[in-house]
């Protein structure tokens, strides 16, 4: 999970990664693959798909989110035969299912969907949870997409009445693993990002509630997240993935911890 983090110009091809990663745990607990994962060409139904070993599987899976998350940093877009190629090579019967766990992965822990835009050439671009535009920010391709924790950091808000007491947010953040104070190798500080980096961009308002003493914070909705979405369509999103995001993120932070230790 750790290699998914590093600087885009350190990121080897996906070929090349070493060692196994825990994201079929994940895949396993969301369950639900995506729609239209139908008009994808399915394994040969004459031949039965020989089981891999998890490790494999899980090597799989990292290694296409990593090329997937490399496509949407560049805003290049990809091909089901380019896919294929530089990540399944010679276990192209099991694309289907590791395709549609990465999709659902990327979408709940980063924000970032796939969709198909030449359904005869199987052309996919990569676009931003809602339309959010936060991370064409990220400078020199560094750092992970933060686009889906932005919505859910808008979403406790909008649940909370915005504007929303400090601590409800950072409550809500902690139960997905996510501690103010404490360094999350995906999303950094959050301190920093929710009443810094967020802040400037102007996604949020952080402001001292009038006349509390002592001192009392507060979170509010931005003019660009009014302007590049809406509180019925964070809702509607929130609505449907609220408890594959909550295991998402809990999976997402076992894993770094994991990987610490």
């Amino acid at each position: 999970m750790s290699e998914l983090s590093r600087p885009e110009e350190d990121l080897q091809e996906p070929g090349e990664a070493q060692g196994p990663v825990e994201v079929q745990l994940l895949a396993a607990e969301v369950g639900e693959a995506p729609r239209d994962l139908a008009s994808y060409p399915p394994a040969s139904c004459s031949t039965p798909v020989e089981p891999l070993p998890r490790e494999i599987l899980n090597e799989m899976m990292a290694n296409l989110m990593k090329f997937l998350l490399l496509k949407y940093r560049a805003k290049k877009l990809t091909s089901l035969a380019e896919m294929l190629n530089n990540v399944f090579r010679d276990n192209q019967e099991h694309f289907p299912v590791v395709f549609s766990q990465a999709l659902e992965y990327l979408q709940l822990a980063f924000g970032v969907e796939v969709k198909e835009v030449d359904p005869t050439e199987h052309i996919y671009v990569l676009v931003p949870t809602l339309g959010l535009t936060c991370d064409e920010m990220l400078s020199d391709g560094q750092g992970l997409p933060k686009a889906g924790l932005l919505v859910l950091v808008l979403s406790v808000i909008m649940c909370s009445g915005d504007p929303a007491p400090e601590e409800a947010v950072w409550g809500a953040l902690s139960r997905m693993g996510v501690y103010v104070g404490s360094e999350h190798c995906f999303f950094g500080e959050p301190r920093e990002l929710l009443t810094q980096v967020w802040v400037w961009e102007r996604y949020l308002e952080y402001q001292q509630v009038p006349d509390s003493d002592p001192a009392r914070y507060e979170f509010l909705w931005g003019p660009r997240a009014y302007a590049e979405t809406s509180k019925e369509q964070v809702m509607a999103f929130v609505l449907r993935v609220t408890q594959r995001v909550l295991r998402a993120f809990s999976l997402l932070s076992a894993e770094a911890a994991r990987e610490e230790e």
